[in-house]
């Protein structure tokens, strides 16, 4: 069971998620071995657990803190992640995701479906288990809603030749920022009789969440694939337009219109020729003032939590995510 070395100098966050792993490996009991294997080696193959991390952080805000229950918020929050990401593996096609081969190219797509489904319910029961807190499952209920509707949204808009710089943010808000914020809240809540550093938290996870998958967007034109562990640009190649086209398209839109809206095999010259103008006109360096933009607001919104040990830890990771090269 790997813990990444980002953790490393965390050990007390760090011996927290080696807690949420075991957790999340007793509650995967589907019979069929092969595919339980493969299900614990996409959870537990050593991510850098950012969602669970920062709920677990946001959990120590509590006077009297219930470390069983900040692990099963966070153990569902990290199984709820690999669900929505097996579904998007099928959508996209995809055959390798974080270096690894995905399930729907290991198995099928009807496997990989019925497995994320199978996540689906391993996270309500871990919640219904050890939170013991109906008000959990709502917040649950809800972000997944939002989260759903985000994918949904990015599929209505695929090869879209319209898409803009607002339906962007709007799908990353959904799809990306909702669990980020889900994570913060949930590990907040009840941290207070009012609730309101559930609140700030939320706050403070939206504009994190929004910043990283900007700079996930921004990594699909820069980043080596070995490094990122999937196929460079492959995002453009499932027509999906993010910050990075979209901000060069503003500059100058006709030399894209060759390349756009086309749901053919798009060529491996012609992706090196997209990321040439995106280069060209700008593309990347206006999104990752974007990201810097997202995570200002988060270090702004922090600097107003209460004073506690895990505060300069929420800084620095949130500073740390916007320079991270995976």
């Amino acid at each position: 069971m790997k813990i990444h070395p980002m953790w490393d100098d965390h050990p007390t966050i760090q011996s927290e998620l080696i807690a949420t792993n075991h957790l999340i490996e007793k509650n995967i009991t589907i019979k069929n071995p092969a595919v339980r294997e493969e299900i614990l080696k996409r959870l537990l193959s050593g991510g850098k657990m950012l969602r669970p991390a920062y709920s677990l952080l946001f959990s120590y805000y509590a006077d009297e803190r219930d470390a069983e229950r900040a692990r099963a918020i966070a153990a569902a929050i990290e199984v709820l992640h690999t669900a929505t990401l097996m579904h998007d593996d099928v959508i996209d096609q995809a055959a390798v995701r974080r270096g690894q081969t995905t399930m729907n190219a290991a198995f099928s797509n009807q496997v990989a479906v019925y497995t994320g489904d199978y996540l689906f319910t391993v996270c309500f029961r871990l919640l219904s288990l050890y939170a013991k807190d109906a008000a959990v499952l709502k917040i649950d209920t809800t972000g997944m809603e939002d989260i759903l509707i985000g994918e949904l949204n990015q599929m209505d808009m695929r090869y879209d030749p319209n898409m803009k710089m607002r339906h962007y943010l709007k799908q990353i808000q959904g799809k990306t920022a909702q669990l980020f914020a889900l994570s913060c809240y949930a590990g907040a809540y009840k941290a207070d009789s009012d609730n309101k550093l559930a609140h700030l938290a939320y706050r403070i996870g939206h504009n994190i969440g929004m910043a990283f998958q900007v700079r996930d967007d921004i990594l699909d034109y820069t980043q080596d694939p070995s490094v990122l562990g999937k196929p460079s640009m492959s995002d453009f190649r499932n027509g999906i337009y993010t910050a990075p086209l979209l901000y060069a398209m503003q500059a100058n839109r006709k030399v894209f219109e060759p390349y756009i809206a086309r749901e053919d095999a798009i060529l491996e010259r012609e992706l090196t020729e997209v990321h040439g103008l995106v280069s060209q006109y700008g593309g990347i360096e206006l999104a990752q003032g974007l990201a810097e933009k997202y995570t200002l607001k988060a270090l702004k919104l922090i600097r107003q939590l209460p004073e506690h040990p895990v505060k300069e830890t929420l800084k620095r990771l949130t500073e740390q995510l916007l320079l991270r090269e995976m």
